[in-house]
């Protein structure tokens, strides 16, 4: 076990490195996120994957084609503008950026992308509709248990198919193009090293969690759902991240974005980044436990052997991006 874990981490890790170490270096101007598009897909995907895996354990016929479809449109949509701004240069041989007045902004495309795809889901749902119905023998539509001769009541399956659809292109796309977006803030290699910061403070809050709360683990932070988190790991946790993104800002920074024309981030930004990136990472693994526990699943998948699905790897730093954006757009 421990031998496919270090082994599939290696792989990844090397892999990683091998694009950052392209986006760093030789990413056209304007075309800065480009190459980190298959590390994208592939978490992005591999967790739409197994969150709608997961959801047809417990009989909602959701399309997993439909899931990955539109997670890979809401996650891949903020590089429109970098798209815009490197085919214009290739065409005519000098950089075009993307209208800063542009009404739809480069937030707005994962809006109008998750749009788009709710409406697709109700479309594919209409397909198939009416589809067979199971039936609630014991209990009402509302829970409350039925009575006398009452017919049983039928389960909405079109209902609960185009819901969990729209639920996982957006739990899943929207962090995932939060994350594009993060790339792509400021100028250069500035957004990476925010993306790198993000990622690195969060996982280290993981990795803090696990280690002192297998040391100094007493008191339990919510058994009925992760019976192996702590007080005292979610503590460490903390600490390990707020001394990650300390190291970060004060270094990774300098090296990465040296030459940009924004300012670095403060050191003092750490203090705010860590506990929060730590925190929202607890909240985002709790609920994959949650969601594990009502599927009656150990992982969320087999694609990383060692490692599980890739939810079990994304699921803390889908909840993390969002304070982590919105810590680093507030300095670019």
């Amino acid at each position: 076990m421990l031998k496919d874990r270090l082994r599939t981490s290696a792989v990844l890790i090397a892999v990683a490195a091998a694009l950052l170490a392209l986006d760093a270096n030789w990413a056209p101007a304007g075309g800065e996120g480009l190459f980190l598009i298959p590390l994208l897909l592939f978490f992005a995907l591999g967790t739409a994957w197994d969150v709608a895996g997961l959801c047809r354990l417990v009989g909602i016929r959701v399309s997993r084609r439909y899931c990955l479809t539109s997670v890979a449109l809401i996650s891949a949509s903020p590089l429109v503008p970098t798209l815009w701004a490197t085919i214009s240069a290739a065409s005519d041989g000098r950089l075009s950026p993307y209208p800063v007045v542009c009404p739809v902004g480069r937030l707005g495309w994962p809006v109008l992308a998750l749009t788009a795809s709710a409406f697709a889901c109700f479309l594919i749902e209409m397909v198939t509709y009416p589809p067979v119905r199971q039936t609630a023998s014991t209990a009402d539509l509302d829970g409350s248990p039925t009575s006398g001769s009452v017919s049983p009541a039928p389960v909405p399956t079109a209902l609960a198919n185009v819901m969990t659809g729209i639920f996982v292109s957006a739990y899943v796309g929207l962090p995932m193009s939060l994350l594009v977006s993060t790339r792509t803030l400021a100028d250069g290699n500035w957004g990476l090293a925010a993306l790198l910061t993000l990622i690195a403070t969060t996982k280290s809050a993981d990795a803090g969690a696990y280690f002192s709360g297998k040391t100094f683990g007493r008191r339990k932070l919510i058994p009925r759902l992760s019976p192996g988190k702590t007080w005292e790991g979610v503590l460490g946790g903390i600490l390990m991240a707020t001394a990650v993104a300390a190291a970060c800002l004060g270094w990774g920074f300098a090296w990465l974005a040296g030459d940009s024309a924004y300012a670095i981030p403060p050191l003092w930004l750490a203090l705010l980044l860590g506990p929060s990136l730590a925190l929202a990472g607890v909240v985002g693994d709790l609920s994959e436990s949650m969601v594990k526990r009502e599927c009656g699943a150990k992982d969320s998948g087999s694609w990383l052997p060692g490692l599980g699905g890739m939810w079990d790897v994304s699921d803390s730093l889908l909840a993390a991006v969002l304070p982590g954006y919105l810590c680093f757009a507030a300095m670019a």
